[in-house]
């Protein structure tokens, strides 16, 4: 009897994260998936899967920013798994203020979450991990094209894409790949609370004129 198809989506209970652990569970996949403070989204977000597959996800509580919550839900899929064959690398952070007004603290947080702790999770399930898996990174346009309002966010997103890069190394010649993808502004809630003036200036620099669908 084929066992069956795991996956872990960081991030994944609202924007882009939720709609990928969607997606998973209707290809079949048990998706493990965490969030850091926002309960009433993950509550919400439990509904939604359970109305995709019920019974067939695992929400936690893990804040990335902390190594020892996060470390106890990489446990959790340690000692629940032998096998591994997809990890989608989603979360992320953003701090938007003036550079040279950033805490050392601000600074490393947002590197935490969105590079730091996922090399940890990828390090932590490297032999968990099956042959010819998948391994996805959310990064973003802003990792490429620098934005003025938030220069940690676009720095760990260029981290995000390098890091991807160099794992390709570590895992060549066992079918597993492992790829980037890089949106510009995503329809999800922190845009939609946007004024409609800046809604539209981002559209007007966007080819397709609107916002990307999650």
């Amino acid at each position: 009897m084929e066992s069956r198809k795991v996956a872990v989506v960081t991030g994944g209970t609202k924007g882009i994260g939720r709609c990928i652990v969607e997606k998973l569970l209707e290809r079949g996949y048990f998706v493990y998936t965490n969030y850091a403070t926002d309960k009433p989204a993950a509550d919400e977000a439990h509904r939604r899967f359970s109305a995709v597959r019920a019974g067939n996800f695992c929400i936690e509580q893990a804040d990335q920013s902390d190594k020892s919550s996060f470390a106890r839900f990489v446990g959790k899929i340690r000692q629940e798994e032998q096998t591994l064959h997809c990890i989608v690398c989603n979360a992320g952070l953003t701090v938007r203020k003036p550079a040279m007004e950033l805490t050392d603290e601000e600074w490393e947080r947002v590197m935490c979450v969105s590079v730091n702790s996922h090399f940890y999770l990828i390090r932590d399930l490297y032999d968990r991990i099956a042959p010819d898996s998948r391994i996805l990174f959310i990064g973003s346009a802003m990792g490429i094209w620098p934005h003025a309002t938030s220069l940690p966010y676009g720095v760990c997103k260029a981290a995000v894409h390098a890091l991807a890069k160099n794992l390709v190394k570590e895992f060549a010649g066992s079918g597993t790949t492992v790829n980037a993808v890089a949106p510009g502004f995503v329809e999800t809630p922190w845009q939609k609370n946007k004024p409609q003036q800046i809604r539209e200036n981002i559209c007007r620099k966007s080819a397709a004129g609107r916002l990307v669908l999650p």
